[in-house]
């Protein structure tokens, strides 16, 4: 039986807040799956978003975690306990938790602005909504936090433009510069690629991205680096937060 699949509207739109969808089908653990939403997955290191579907009569069901099922497209709703289930076909109205989410979309796309500042191969990265990280394949730091906190900034203040760009996966195969990640290589088989650029075409950076950004720099805020520590002989864990470099 082929897996559902979900029409993932924070592909094309990350500032949906709101939007309506049909239940397509309960899985046995009691997930809920849509034709359509505006609810992240949790996917390349940012978390899965919460908020509220709204039945006809008016009722709410708490989503707890939004995750995938065998494939990308596979969205699952995760309900919070002791939730009355829809029925399938049931149509329902959707909320994201917009705070938390516009949280992430800021710091997600903090750490694409540190992949620019440390251009070193990424072992690894996690997005939260107030301390997140990302880990370089780098034996010897050579940077202070000030140092890093000052070039962030930089991009920040310019206020750079920050969007989205399909190529093809042949595109990608001729450029293979655009992948940052050491380990972890992007989903293929669909014969496209997402790239999430920053700078008017892409001058300041463009990586294969499937996750939530702000439109520009600017709307990061102010960030620091909280630590930059070692993990191990050959990795450096940059933690990002938001607000000014603690003095």
């Amino acid at each position: 039986m082929r897996p559902a699949s979900t029409q993932a509207l924070f592909r094309d739109d990350a500032y949906a807040k709101e939007a309506a969808a049909a239940v397509v089908s309960i899985n046995e653990r009691g997930g809920i799956i849509l034709d359509r939403t505006i609810f992240y997955a949790t996917s390349g290191g940012q978390p899965g978003d919460t908020g509220f579907l709204t039945r006809s009569d008016g009722s709410r069901i708490a989503v707890a975690a939004t995750i995938t099922g065998e494939t990308k497209d596979e969205i699952i709703h995760v309900p919070a306990p002791d939730q009355a289930l829809p029925e399938t076909g049931e149509q329902l109205a959707l909320a994201i938790d917009w705070r938390r989410r516009h949280l992430l979309m800021r710091m997600h796309t903090a750490c694409h602005l540190l992949t620019v500042v440390c251009p070193f191969p990424i072992t690894g990265a996690a997005v939260s909504e107030d301390d997140s990280r990302v880990d370089f394949d780098l034996p010897d730091a050579g940077f202070t936090k000030e140092e890093v906190t000052n070039r962030l900034m930089e991009l920040v203040a310019a206020d750079h433009p920050v969007f989205t760009r399909l190529i093809t996966e042949a595109d990608l195969a001729a450029n293979p510069g655009l992948v940052k990640s050491k380990n972890v290589r992007p989903p293929t088989g669909n014969g496209k690629i997402r790239l999430v650029c920053i700078g008017e075409d892409a001058a300041v950076d463009s990586q294969p991205c499937g996750g939530t950004h702000v439109r520009s720099t600017g709307e990061i805020g102010e960030i620091h680096i909280g630590k930059i520590e070692k993990k191990g002989r050959e990795n450096r864990r940059f933690r990002i937060r938001f607000g000014p470099l603690p003095t």
